[in-house]
């Protein structure tokens, strides 16, 4: 099923590896993202790293869980790994302390939960530079 698609964006060559212990998360912004970029959704860091070998992405989308359990200097690991990347954290919260220490050490944004379409594909549009829609309402007398 194709939602708000931007055929323009559909044809991008670059991708999204989303990575969260959370398995619900995961699949939601696999299936938000997946009808306007090439989405990955990764059972963890390893698995991202081996399949960036062949298939390098421009976002990773990162579960907050997953750098409070390896520590922050995971950011700096992930950054070692997979050049060029643009990191966005998937949080509770934008406010939360551990989520802004995040984005002194190597994360671009945070994507605040709860999750829609509309904020997930503007985060990512965002992170590799690509205009998103401006959307005017239009009410119809």
């Amino acid at each position: 099923m194709q939602i708000g698609v931007d055929s323009e964006k559909a044809v991008d060559d670059r991708r999204v590896f989303v990575v969260d212990s959370d398995e619900i998360t995961s699949a939601a912004l696999q299936f938000m993202l997946h009808d306007e970029i090439e989405t990955h959704e990764l059972s963890s860091l390893e698995a991202a790293y081996a399949k960036a070998r062949d298939w390098p992405p421009s976002v990773l989308l990162l579960g907050i869980d997953i750098v409070r359990e390896k520590g922050i200097e995971v950011l700096s690991e992930i950054h070692g790994k997979m050049a060029d990347l643009k990191i966005i954290l998937i949080a509770e919260k934008a406010t939360d302390p551990f989520a802004q220490e995040c984005l002194k050490n190597g994360v671009n944004t945070i994507l605040p939960k709860p999750l829609t379409i509309e904020k997930a594909r503007a985060k990512v549009d965002a992170q590799l530079g690509r205009g998103s829609r401006l959307a005017v309402p239009v009410v119809v007398m």
